[in-house]
């Protein structure tokens, strides 16, 4: 009887041990891609895929493709700028502005420019525009 139930009880572990190998290895096949957001999918191989992925839960190739998630929703960001105006005053003005990727170029994004492409992008441009706007507006 307790030889039974030992051999019972090797085989649950061998069992359990199995079940949770393969677990695992299901586990880090798939993600998931929330609303408002998209997946590029890096290949360790062939680089970065140029299709773009929607929301759901996908399988992936462990240890070979990696996804990098983005949000594509409308992000505010305010920009604040202290520049000369026509007639030499300083003026200190913030900027708000909403952005978001377009999803169709969001591997070129990720291959010319990283995550981070807000925080490199936006302040150049919002400071030369509001510059811009600014030196050609009189202040009374």
């Amino acid at each position: 009887m307790a030889a039974a139930a030992q051999k019972l009880l090797g085989r649950l572990g061998t069992v359990g041990v199995g079940l949770s190998i393969v677990g695992g290895i299901a586990q880090t096949a798939l993600y998931n891609v929330d609303g408002g957001q998209r997946a590029v999918i890096f290949d360790r191989f062939s680089g970065v895929k140029n299709e773009v992925v929607g929301e759901g839960t996908h399988f992936l190739i462990p240890w070979v493709q990696k996804p990098i998630i983005f949000d594509i929703r409308s992000t505010p960001r305010a920009v604040s700028t202290i520049t000369g105006s026509k007639d030499l005053q300083n003026v200190n003005i913030t900027l708000r502005i909403l952005h978001r990727p377009s999803p169709d170029k969001l591997p070129n994004i990720y291959l010319n420019i990283g995550l981070d492409y807000a925080e490199r992008v936006l302040p150049s441009i919002t400071n030369e525009v509001l510059k811009a706007v600014v030196v050609s507006i009189l202040i009374i």
